[in-house]
């Protein structure tokens, strides 16, 4: 029994030193914090968070971003307009009293408070006229100002003021996993907000002519409607225009993607500026790095652009850069593959100077190269676009002169088909550039027909007429 007590003596005198020795510490740590009473009102900044968008957790709050945006996009009308009706059938088919048909639908982004919108080009392509309804529900009847047809990006204007608009931000900033909401109009559903991540960036779907593309992907639900609407951030700033879906049913499976805003914001302030597109390039041709390549070139990365080609007298081939080389950075932008190069060269312009880091024999260097424009040219007649060869495409070709089909302004096979190959004559005149093209297409009669040459891959030529 006295052991028992002493026991039970030892337990209780060892509590009380314990807590003693605890409340001794908190006496000095709160003495510490009121006489530092800086960091703790500095420390307490940080505990509410009711106040603040959380982008990271699930308890996002959205509203202050969708109220920002909702009123800022707009409902895009693709309308065809007829004279009378040519039948019996187009008139009942009209209800006898109009004169106007939708095409399609789709929405737009108010960029400007006096009237801008950006939306998509197959939103309004072959409109007789396009009507554009604001989330008040007033309409307007919208002029296009301009069409970057590669880029599915168009800018049309309405005669109206003090309009709300969404502000640019930074789609380069974007991270993966980020918050955004999508809002358009989706099955005529006007002023609809959907949620969800940046699923991935620079992705390429090569969905136009085969040329890298740079979408931003996401899993905010985007379906038929979508196009032409906005993908803002958590802040309610435009990153991108949304353009399409990926899926077997035509409606939202989890992907969406979209122009990064960044690229559709230099294409609009070209349009603006030029009245086309100012495309810069540093050239070269390369393609992507994969483990093969890597292995194949005894590469010390297998991420990357390696270099195959490089256009003489361009600003890669003043600044240095030779074929081999792996691009790996372009102004601090991570450069992983094809898609990441295009996408960023999207936000340039010809001449804009832009910092390169390659790979070389296992060293980093770094050079400084300067823009050229990219120049094309639609031959309207025959429905092809082309642009001026470089030596490596020649050679692919085994022929010493042509220009490089480029994009194909029709959509049907036949046409697709064409993209690469090699024109060496028009109306029987030796085409080395695309200035040739244009002086031999200048002096033809736009009523007379066309002859082309084109050249395959063994140098075998073959001529065909347009009528």
């Amino acid at each position: 029994m006295k052991q028992f007590i002493k026991l039970l003596g030892v337990s209780v005198l060892g509590g009380v030193l314990t807590l003693g020795s605890y409340k001794l510490i908190i006496d000095e740590d709160e003495s510490f914090f009121e006489e530092s009473s800086p960091m703790k009102t500095e420390s307490s900044s940080f505990i509410p968070v009711s106040n603040s968008n959380n982008i990271y957790g699930t308890n996002a709050d959205f509203t202050e971003a969708a109220e920002k945006t909702v009123h800022s996009v707009v409902h895009v009308k693709n309308v065809a307009v007829f004279d009378k009706p040519n039948s019996i059938w187009e008139y009942y088919s009209r209800g006898g009293n109009s004169g106007k048909a939708l095409q399609g639908s789709g929405s737009g982004v108010i960029i400007s408070p006096d009237g801008y919108i950006i939306t998509n080009n197959h939103v309004i392509k072959g409109a007789g006229e396009i009507e554009v309804t604001l989330n008040n529900n007033k309409t307007y009847v919208a002029e296009v100002i301009g069409v970057d047809s590669k880029a599915d990006i168009a800018l049309i204007k309405i005669d109206a003021t003090q309009l709300e608009y969404i502000p640019f931000g930074n789609s380069n900033d974007i991270k993966l996993g980020e918050w955004v909401l999508a809002v358009g109009n989706p099955f005529n559903l006007t002023s609809t907000v959907t949620a969800g991540i940046v699923s991935a960036k620079a992705r390429d779907l090569n969905a136009y002519d085969g040329t890298p593309q740079s979408f931003i992907q996401t899993d905010a639900a985007i379906n038929p409607g979508n196009s032409g609407g906005a993908l803002v951030n958590i802040d309610g700033k435009l990153i991108g225009i949304n353009t399409a879906i990926t899926s077997q049913t035509g409606s939202y499976i989890g992907y969406g993607f979209a122009v990064p805003s960044n690229n559709a914001r230099k294409i609009v302030e070209d349009l603006m500026e030029y009245g086309n597109v100012q495309q810069g390039i540093l050239g070269i041709r390369g393609t992507d790095v994969n483990q093969f390549i890597s292995k194949e070139f005894n590469l010390t990365t297998s991420q990357g652009v390696i270099v195959r080609d490089v256009d003489s007298g361009s600003g890669a081939a003043l600044a240095g850069i030779e074929q081999g080389d792996v691009i790996r950075k372009i102004d601090n932008i991570e450069i992983r593959k094809m898609s990441d190069l295009t996408g960023y060269l999207g936000s340039k312009r010809p001449k804009d100077v832009v910092k390169v880091k390659i790979i070389r024999e296992g060293r980093e260097r770094e050079v400084a190269v300067k823009l050229a424009k990219y120049e094309t040219f639609a031959i309207q007649q025959i429905g092809l676009e082309v642009t001026n060869a470089s030596k490596a495409d020649l050679r692919e070709y085994n022929t010493k002169n042509g220009v490089k089909i480029s994009r194909a302004l029709k959509g049907d096979q036949q046409s697709q088909a064409l993209i690469g190959i090699i024109i060496t004559k028009i109306n029987k005149q030796t085409v080395n550039s695309i200035e040739d093209v244009k002086r031999i297409l200048g002096s033809n009669n736009s009523s007379e027909p066309i002859s082309v040459t084109f050249v395959n891959k063994k140098g075998k030529e073959q001529t065909y007429i347009w009528r």
